[in-house]
C-alpha cells in the first residue's frame, strides 16, 4: 500500500498472540521504488478479469500479444489489456513480454 510492502510473522502461534493483543502481526516492511510498484501492478493486475489500462505498457508489445492470441482485441479496443484463455495459461510469459525493456 502506498509504495510499501510488508509481511507477517510466519508461524501461527506468535501471529495469533499478536492479534490477540491487538498488535500488528507484521514481521517487516520495505519501501518499493516506482519501478517495483509498476511491475507489481502489471504482474497482479493483468491476471484480473478487468485487466490493466492499455497505457500502462508499450502498445507495440500489446499488438504482438493480440496477434499471438494472448490478449483480447476487444479489451484493447476499450483501452484495457485483458488476457484470453490462452493468455491466462501463459500469463507469466505475457507479463515478461509486457515488462521487457
Amino acid at each position: 500500500m502506498n509504495g510499501n510492502r510488508w509481511w507477517n510473522i510466519k508461524h501461527p502461534s506468535p501471529y495469533a498472540e499478536r492479534i490477540a493483543q491487538w498488535e500488528s502481526p507484521s514481521a517487516g516492511t520495505e519501501v518499493l521504488t516506482t519501478d517495483q510498484v509498476h511491475m507489481e501492478e502489471v504482474m497482479l493486475g493483468v491476471r484480473l478479469a478487468q485487466g490493466i489500462a492499455l497505457d500502462t505498457v508499450s502498445v507495440d508489445r500489446v499488438k504482438d500479444l493480440v496477434a499471438g492470441g494472448l490478449v483480447d482485441p476487444n479489451g484493447v479496443a476499450m483501452g484495457r489489456i485483458q488476457l484470453t484463455l490462452a493468455g491466462r495459461l501463459l500469463a507469466d510469459a505475457v507479463i515478461r513480454d509486457l515488462l521487457s525493456d
